[in-house]
């Protein structure tokens, strides 16, 4: 198998999962100018941190995913 399902790597999907999110709960509805790229970076580097360690969802019993990967780690 050459790693291609259709005319899309199959291995591609979880990055545009998280883009598409990033781009619905960082942007849509409450668009912001960022004056320069480092407040953009910053920005940026909030979502990734608040994305990894503090959303809750439901696959993970609503618990915040740090909680989670500690409880699995046990």
């Amino acid at each position: 198998m050459n790693g291609y399902f259709g005319e899309r790597a199959i291995d591609v999907y979880p990055i545009e999962t998280f883009f598409g999110r990033l781009k619905n709960e960082m942007s849509y509805g409450c668009e912001k100018d960022y004056q320069s790229y480092e407040e953009f970076s910053v920005a940026m580097t909030e979502y990734i941190d608040y994305y990894k360690n503090e959303r809750i969802q439901a696959k993970t019993k609503w618990i915040q995913p740090v909680k989670n990967r500690m409880a699995s780690t046990c």
